[in-house]
């Protein structure tokens, strides 16, 4: 049988594989992080699930220095400065 969470995730996995899921870019300083959440079906999915994140990563002390929300395909998830 096939349940609603196969559906969901089957076509994540194409929007993924289409460059066409949503992203969150967070960008931090001291030190300098660039973050990317998701994937996301829609720009509003993403902007709803915003300020969680940025929560997350304020509590950790993280100075947040930009955000966007973009439709990519990241090839890494965290980057941090070397």
């Amino acid at each position: 049988m096939i349940s609603l969470e196969n559906i969901e995730e089957s076509f994540m996995s194409t929007l993924q594989k289409l460059g066409q899921a949503w992203w969150i870019e967070l960008i931090t300083d001291n030190p300098w992080c660039k973050y990317y959440f998701g994937p996301f079906v829609s720009s509003h999915e993403a902007q709803f699930n915003l300020a969680g994140y940025i929560e997350d990563l304020e509590q950790e002390k993280a100075q947040i220095s930009a955000v966007s929300i973009q439709c990519c395909q990241p090839k890494q998830l965290t980057m941090f400065e070397d």
